[in-house]
């Protein structure tokens, strides 16, 4: 990370790396800015897959409105800091890992690769598992079976973007999203959250170790390290990279909406998740388990709210699997300058999943686990953004102000307090 930090002037020699295996750059006609939009929706995928239900459900059954802060503030973190990575890859026409790469010298870079790797794979093993376990409720598939067809099924969205390109990707992404958002919350018509629990929920504080570890998988789950390296990719994709001028003034305005409201619908999502099982599950028996809270929400809501949760988490597992292995071939052309065929990635990616599966791996426990995994690599993603995207030599004159760059310390700061935190309980434990 030192090195990383101290070389400042390697950058203008760098080399052009390979683009992502399925990358079909596209700068769209200077039209309104609605057709602007997306990018930021397909990252906001990250932040509503399995993972999130997992952790969500679980702070909620266990804690009630408890950890609902956790929430807040990590959907306020994200806001600021996907909005760095789409900012990044429109000023300098580079992803994250792409800037990485070209600074690092290779004994660094492959370690660093190897970390984020080891975080696409956690990414992959919840979103896999999550989707299988939609199957299981849905068809009554056995949990292995169901990680295949889930993997099989996000090769066919990824041909999609790789055949039609990124803005019908975007649509099925965003359709996809909308499943998720209906499923997830119909359950809160039927059963409406406690207000005065809400809002005692929004003072921070813990109960044990275990409220700890539990904030640390909500944080993971929500900023997540694979969404931070994409962003900038699916933004310089999407855009290609935007000259100084009036034209990349607009585009920053419309990515810094496109950010906002996809992640204010996640963040609901996320929310309403935590609150569903906090004002219908709490205290249920095995409601800890999105089996068991499956299962409680048909008894308590009906069998249309349990299939729609149903839905709405096979949803979630197909689509953040596909943003996922965008993720890690995105990570991989920047910081190995190599790409592989995304049918060997995939079927490589999706092995650790389905083998936890059939070894009788508890399902959730693994989603929760795999969202603690991924806290501890949000500082390898945040900080090299939070230091490229304050750099002139890397942003010119639309590197970050100051008062935004303290903002962004201040995340960077709670965010390595917290998994501290967490390393010591774990190993007093």
């Amino acid at each position: 990370m030192t090195e990383l930090l101290d070389e400042e002037s390697r950058m203008a020699d760098a080399p052009t790396v390979a683009r992502t295996p399925h990358e079909r750059p596209h700068v769209p006609r200077r039209r309104g800015g609605a057709v602007l939009l997306g990018p930021a929706f397909v990252a906001a995928i990250a932040y509503v897959d399995p993972g999130n239900v997992a952790a969500n459900l679980t702070a909620g059954a266990r804690y009630g409105y408890l950890l609902l802060w956790v929430l807040v503030a990590a959907n306020a973190m994200a806001v600021l800091v996907q909005y760095q990575s789409a900012k990044l890859g429109l000023v300098t026409g580079r992803s994250l890992p792409d800037v990485l790469g070209a600074r690092l010298r290779r004994g660094p870079r492959l370690a660093y690769w190897a970390q984020a790797e080891l975080v696409a794979a956690a990414t992959d093993v919840a979103e896999v598992v999550g989707g299988a376990i939609a199957l299981h409720l849905l068809f009554g598939l056995p949990l292995w079976l169901g990680g295949v067809v889930v993997g099989a099924v996000s090769l066919v969205l990824l041909a999609t973007q790789d055949r039609y390109g990124q803005r019908r990707f975007e649509h099925v992404v965003v359709a996809l999203l909308a499943v998720i958002t209906i499923g997830f919350l119909a359950g809160l018509v039927v059963s409406p959250p406690d207000a005065r629990g809400m809002l005692s929920g929004l003072v921070p504080r813990f109960e044990g170790s275990d409220s700890v570890l539990l904030a640390a998988s909500m944080l993971g789950a929500t900023v997540m390290p694979h969404a931070i390296y994409v962003h900038s990719a699916l933004a310089r994709d999407r855009h290609g990279h935007a000259e100084p001028g009036p034209w990349r003034d607009r585009l920053l305005r419309a990515t810094r909406w496109d950010v906002g409201i996809a992640l204010v619908v996640a963040g609901i999502v996320n929310i309403g998740l935590l609150l569903l099982a906090a004002a219908g599950l709490r205290g249920e028996p095995g409601t800890d388990s999105i089996e068991g809270a499956h299962a409680a929400i048909t008894d308590a809501l009906g069998p249309v709210v349990g299939l729609a949760f149903a839905v709405g988490l096979l949803a979630s597992g197909l689509a953040s699997t596909s943003v996922g292995a965008y993720a890690g071939a995105t990570i991989m052309a920047g910081l190995l300058h190599r790409r592989i065929p995304i049918l060997v990635r995939r079927v490589v990616t999706i092995i650790p999943a389905v083998l936890l599966l059939a070894l009788g791996a508890d399902p959730t426990w693994t989603l929760v686990v795999s969202q603690v995994v991924l806290s501890f690599g949000i500082p390898f993603a945040v900080i090299p953004l939070v230091r490229f995207t304050r750099s002139r030599d890397v942003m010119g004159e639309a590197r970050t102000r100051t008062p935004l760059h303290v903002a962004l310390v201040v995340v960077v700061a709670l965010v390595v307090v917290l998994n501290a935190t967490l390393l010591v309980l774990l190993v007093a434990s």
